[in-house]
């Protein structure tokens, strides 16, 4: 693409381009689709972790589409979670993996199940994909999960440098947050609805205060601690 065409474009549609050098790169390898992988909720006390595997043609540009973690607004971030769902082919599946997973094989084994479902549900839908495509998957992060079920390429900050995990990450996030949401509603007291069971000061406050419910992480020091300590209380009393 020359000088000339980038100059005529918007700085949104050359951002756009540049998130897509990847995908092009390797649709002119010889793969047939791209899809993106990524993830929301690793970090967290409590609740699951959510992974996204996304499709999007490569003439598509969203505006204004990139990392969850650059969209700070809850309702910017569902305005392109909606886009993603009315522009017509893009398609994407998720998966959950919920705390119990998590406490008994730990986070990066949870983040690896939910990104196989996730791309493995996508797979599946066979009025879009069929058995002969070449399917290469780019997944935000330096690891490729184990038994993944397509060739696959771990690119570190991918989230910010590759569109399709760029759509990825938005559906994961939005989808997890909803679930807390609802959560917070199960579980009042804590503050679910604003910091997503994410480790803030408020969310640290409270666990320590109420101790943990049933949907935290017991895995998790600061969770385990809160345990212990609500535990000593009750045997004092």
């Amino acid at each position: 693409m020359d000088k000339t065409f980038y100059a005529s474009i918007s700085d949104w549609e050359r951002e756009s381009l540049e998130q897509r050098r990847m995908e092009r790169e390797l649709l002119n390898a010889g793969y047939s689709r791209v899809l993106g992988i990524d993830e929301a909720g690793r970090g967290c006390l409590a609740g699951p972790v959510v992974a996204a595997c996304a499709y999007l043609p490569l003439e598509i540009s969203i505006e204004r589409l990139k990392d969850s973690k650059l969209v700070t607004s809850e309702a910017e971030r569902e305005k392109l979670f909606q886009q993603l769902c009315q522009t017509p082919g893009v398609i994407f599946a998720h998966h959950v993996v919920h705390h119990e997973f998590i406490d008994e094989h730990n986070i990066l084994q949870a983040t690896f199940e939910a990104m196989r479902r996730a791309t493995q549900s996508l797979l599946d839908l066979q009025t879009v994909f069929n058995e002969n495509e070449t399917i290469v998957s780019c997944i935000d992060g330096n690891q490729v999960p184990p038994d993944f079920p397509t060739s696959a390429r771990a690119i570190t900050k991918g989230d910010r440098s590759v569109l399709c995990i760029s759509a990825a990450s938005i559906v994961a996030k939005v989808l997890r947050d909803r679930i807390m949401v609802n959560l917070d509603a199960k579980y009042p007291g804590y503050g679910f609805a604003k910091h997503k069971g994410y480790a803030t000061a408020v969310h640290r406050a409270k666990l320590v205060e109420m101790g943990p419910c049933p949907i935290h992480r017991r895995s998790y020091q600061p969770v385990r601690l809160a345990l212990e300590a609500s535990l000593s209380r009750t045997d004092v009393a």
